[in-house]
């Protein structure tokens, strides 16, 4: 994979990267507060980070002794412009099926012309 967003999706593949992301999105934490949850080692929960950071989703400063992980918000713009130009074109399919399927039940059932409205 060298294109980012394969990188980012297949980041998020991964149910605990998906939940250190959205634990992300509420502040930036280190890497003992992410591993709290998990019944993983801090060892395993930096190889999460790692995949993170390769795909662009998070970065790591150093402040003092401390070394937050930040989420990089930019690299969803990637993605929401990736899902909403199919999901444009999924609802564009969905509309014109509309118009073909209403043009049918119009053609099996058509109006009653006034004339036909008068013999009632």
């Amino acid at each position: 994979m060298d294109d980012q967003l394969s990188r980012v999706f297949s980041a998020l593949a991964d149910p605990i990267r998906r939940d250190m992301v959205a634990r992300l999105a509420d502040a930036d934490a280190g890497v003992n507060e992410l591993a709290e949850p998990y019944d993983v080692s801090v060892q395993a929960v930096s190889k999460h980070l790692k995949v993170l950071e390769e795909a662009g989703l998070v970065t790591r400063t150093r402040e003092a002794q401390r070394r937050p992980v930040h989420l990089e918000a930019e690299v969803f713009d990637l993605m929401t412009k990736w899902i909403e130009r199919y999901r444009r074109q999924a609802e564009e399919r969905y509309r014109r099926l509309d118009d073909v399927l209403a043009e049918m039940d119009t053609e099996q059932n058509p109006a009653p012309t006034d004339r036909e409205r008068g013999a009632s």
